[in-house]
């Protein structure tokens, strides 16, 4: 007869896959948004680029994945359940804002699920790393920040160079850039965001095997990019929709510019290994650039919708994750 736990490790692993799939077309659409909305790239090239390259960027570092992994919630007061309650949580805070086609962070809805969930294990808050934790928190500001104002910075430089009649008579060139702005930003997300399901799965390997050193072993990689990729081709439309046409109406150098930076700021913070939300980031660059053209042209009642969804995902998370934990605390019995 199989060992109970040994089922519950099995059934985290197909939900961390799950959890990766969901990803993709609920987060990674954030990626190629904008060369959508700005036509730059067909739909259909958009997600076919955005999916490959989503795995390739997985396969360059795993210091993000660590971070989930084991700088969030220390492994030793935390079991199975707790992982399993916390992708729960976790993905069905996503579906749910998915499916109003509102964009929320893919990462502070997973890392607020753990948390939630490691509460509810141990009833203490002496579950949390706090050092690892304040690293998100400030991100949660600094990250789409910087977004805003490296989107709005290179639209300046643009119109600076070249003027605004000037820049549009080089949208065939702006066109171009875009499409590589494009496949860096989905390089930048695969880099940052496809590692966060590694690290939740690599937590509960963790503790089934009782690792002493936690690292992120190659198959991990490979296979939770495919997922992520995968999930990516799936498409992400809606999150399309309001990124790329909703929130302002992209020109091609306003595209490069929101890309451009949102993706410099990923790949900043990847080497840091600081999980930052790549919908804070390209949703603010995206208002920054549309900023710098006119101020008029955002729509700014969907903006604040988009980041009052924002500030109820930490608080959202935490409490899916501890209900989640709890049923599961009693269905497993620990």
């Amino acid at each position: 007869m199989i060992e109970s736990t040994l089922v519950l490790l099995i059934i985290t692993i197909i939900f961390s896959y799950i959890y990766a799939f969901v990803s993709g077309f609920t987060d990674a659409a954030n990626a190629i948004a904008t060369s959508v909305g700005s036509r730059a790239l067909s739909p259909l090239t958009a997600v076919l680029m955005a999916g490959i390259l989503e795995t390739v960027g997985a396969l360059t570092g795993t210091a993000v994945a660590l971070t989930i992994g084991k700088g969030i919630v220390d492994l030793e007061l935390i079991s199975l359940t707790t992982v399993l309650a916390a992708l729960i949580g976790a993905m069905a805070w996503s579906l749910l804002t998915y499916a109003f086609g509102i964009p929320v962070s893919e990462t502070h809805g997973l890392i607020g699920a753990v948390v939630g969930a490691a509460l509810a294990k141990t009833g203490s808050l002496q579950v949390v790393i706090w050092s690892g934790l304040t690293k998100v928190l400030v991100a949660i500001i600094v990250s789409p920040l910087l977004g805003f104002l490296g989107g709005a910075f290179l639209m300046g430089i643009i119109y600076f160079v070249f003027q605004k009649g000037k820049a549009k008579n080089l949208t065939p060139v702006f066109r171009n850039l875009q499409r590589l702005s494009s496949a860096f930003m989905a390089f930048s997300h695969g880099r940052n965001d496809a590692q966060k399901p590694m690290g939740i799965l690599v937590m509960a390997l963790a503790l089934y095997y009782s690792w002493t050193e936690v690292s992120v072993p190659i198959w991990v990689i490979l296979s939770v990019g495919l997922a992520a990729g995968l999930g990516v081709a799936f498409g992400g439309w809606r999150i399309i929709k309001t990124l790329g046409l909703r929130v302002t109406n992209l020109s091609v150098e306003q595209g490069f510019s929101a890309e451009t930076s949102a993706a410099l700021v990923l790949q900043g913070a990847s080497v840091f290994g600081i999980p930052v939300s790549t919908t804070h980031t390209i949703t603010s660059s995206i208002v920054g650039a549309g900023a710098a053209k006119r101020v008029s042209t955002v729509r700014w009642q969907l903006v604040l919708d988009i980041v009052l969804s924002w500030i109820f995902t930490l608080p959202a998370t935490v409490m899916l994750g501890w209900i989640a934990a709890k049923i599961l605390g009693v269905v497993f019995a620990g």
